[in-house]
């Protein structure tokens, strides 16, 4: 397993880390497997997601602050960071890929996004590449 750390500047965001992930994939010489991408943290995601167009990113957070707003009188959680616990379960902690020919196979515009909600912060990633005969 190897780790990355990532720094996020802002309360919300999405950082893509797909070159990170395929650089991790590359050094470990993984040609054919699954590459799993995790997070330990309850305030963050990961997903899958466009990564040509940056309008993708505005819009998706766009509608998760429309669905699960910031600041509700309802919200009890102590830290005053409900939101981003919700929004963060909505995302998942983890995406899988399979590694296909040494690189990533995902499809022509994906990308995989380091989704922050509660920043900013340091945060750490996961990376878990399994390799395969198949």
């Amino acid at each position: 397993m190897r780790n990355l750390e990532i720094r996020t500047t802002k309360q919300a965001e999405f950082v893509v880390i797909t070159s990170k992930v395929q650089r991790i994939i590359e050094e470990l010489g993984i040609k054919e497997g699954i590459c799993v991408v995790s997070i330990p943290h309850t305030t963050a995601g990961i997903t899958i997601n466009e990564n040509a167009d940056p309008d993708v990113v505005r819009d998706l957070l766009y509608k998760l602050d429309q669905l699960v707003p910031n600041h509700d009188p309802n919200y009890r959680h102590f830290e005053g960071n409900s939101a981003a616990h919700l929004k963060a379960s909505l995302m998942g902690n983890s995406v899988s890929v399979p590694v296909h020919n040494g690189k990533l196979a995902l499809g022509t515009w994906q990308g995989i996004y380091f989704c922050e909600f509660d920043g900013p912060r340091t945060r750490k990633i996961y990376i878990q590449a399994i390799s395969s005969s198949i």
